[in-house]
């Protein structure tokens, strides 16, 4: 009986959402046979009727995200990361319903139909899209937001260690079985591409276990069974870590191309076809413009703070040119402390600080503020303090401040980072060979 009415809820939350994207369907297709265009381009998705539609489906995979959220908690920049790609993931898929219904605007004559007849034979569309495709997406996002939340959760102590786990019944997908128990240091590979969810309506977990407790499995056995189960041209989509890359749904979805999966933007800095066109088009809606560096990706927020857009700029630029790094210079909340980048390549929030007074307080003073911000901690020396004073003014710091896990000291063009177990060490010394 239970079981039975939590469908029955979920069906009713579904016509719900139906019915309100509806209404904004019809007024996106008024505009759209208003226009009369001869071709669909993708700057047209920054028509307001077009934004409107982008923005409540967002909203819709937004209350997903809450509801995933009533389990696990979840830190606000996090949140906001997984809103974000609620709004990149919705104006993929409004590009594809536009692209669709383009055609259906004209005649075997090639005249405009009437309004109502363009309407009534473009309302499959809306059905497919914004009734049953939607339940879909939006279980699915309640189901990635509970992970990503889990992953954040999970301490990386070597202690412990990460386990798979499915639901144990009937309903569990042959290929899903494969993966039960799978145990695995947080550190491996595994867990970037077979985290939770593994397809729609999956609904396994992963829980933190005591090392000592369970047997490691073999990665490569590991490896190959997450492989058999996201085979196939629309499972390999869901090869991702929600929590890692702070993501609701995969850069590869049914609404862009498997090449996306490992673009991370680039491509919109020179669109060569309309998909990387709309790509950049829904970047920009989002808030965010690609800055231009020599390898990886930077993208930076149209409120990132002002203040220290230009020194945050410089150091996400060199870190992505030497390592390739995927970085996002994020939006400041207002009022409220938050980190300066969000890392993709990592999966880290960090925190950047420039020191120019070559004083051990002040680099004290630095950590002592960054660490409000983030537990990730990207330090650019950029004064002639001594060797010495660095580890002398590192080490009481972080002693005293359980949050802060690393540290990255960039000096002259080299850098090198510290974890927090390095820089608690008996005799821990910074040198300037150490950094490369």
């Amino acid at each position: 009986m239970l079981k039975l009415a939590a469908e029955d809820k979920a069906d009713e939350e579904a016509y719900a959402f139906f019915k309100l994207l509806s209404r904004k369907w019809r007024k996106m297709m008024e505009w759209l046979h208003g226009q009369q265009p001869q071709e669909f381009k993708p700057e047209m998705l920054k028509e307001p009727a077009v934004v409107e539609f982008i923005d409540a489906t967002t909203k819709v995979l937004n209350d997903a995200v809450d509801e995933g959220l009533k389990v696990v908690p979840l830190d606000e920049v996090s949140v906001q990361r997984l809103q974000e790609s609620n709004f990149v993931f919705s104006g993929y898929k409004t590009f594809h319903e536009l692209n669709e219904a383009f055609p259906s605007l004209l005649d075997k004559d090639g005249s405009i139909k009437p309004f109502e007849h363009f309407l009534n034979d473009v309302q499959r569309i809306n059905t497919d899209y914004n009734k049953y495709y939607l339940k879909a997406e939006y279980n699915f996002a309640v189901q990635s937001s509970l992970m990503a939340a889990r992953w954040k959760s999970f301490s990386p102590d070597k202690r412990y260690n990460l386990q798979y786990r499915t639901v144990g019944d009937e309903r569990v997908r042959i290929s899903h079985r494969a993966l039960n128990r799978i145990t695995l240091p947080m550190t491996s590979k595994f867990w970037d591409w077979y985290f939770p969810p593994n397809g729609w309506g999956c609904r396994c977990t992963v829980v933190q276990v005591l090392a000592k407790n369970y047997i490691v499995s073999d990665e490569r056995e590991a490896m190959n069974a997450g492989s058999q189960s996201t085979a196939g041209k629309h499972q390999e989509m869901f090869r991702f870590n929600p929590g890692k890359r702070m993501t609701t749904f995969p850069a590869y979805n049914p609404y862009s191309a498997k090449a996306c999966a490992g673009c991370e933007y680039k491509r919109t800095k020179n669109p060569k076809n309309d998909q990387c066109a709309a790509c950049k088009v829904i970047q920009e809606l989002a808030g965010y413009t690609v800055h231009p560096t020599t390898n990886g990706t930077v993208r930076i927020h149209e409120h990132h703070g002002k203040n220290e857009r230009d020194e945050n700029l410089n150091i996400a630029t060199y870190l992505a040119n030497k390592y390739g790094y995927d970085i996002d210079l994020l939006e400041n909340i207002e009022g409220k402390k938050s980190a300066d980048s969000y890392n993709r390549t990592l999966g880290v929030q960090q925190e950047y600080k420039k020191s120019e007074t070559p004083t051990r307080n002040s680099i004290d003073r630095l950590l002592r503020d960054a660490k409000k911000q983030a537990g990730d901690i990207v330090l650019s020396i950029e004064s002639d303090i001594e060797w010495e004073d660095l580890p002398a003014a590192l080490r009481p710091r972080v002693k005293r401040s359980d949050s802060i896990s690393y540290v990255t000291v960039i000096r002259d063009g080299k850098d090198h980072r510290y974890s927090r177990e390095e820089i608690l060490s008996e005799g821990f010394k910074i040198h300037q060979a150490d950094l490369t």
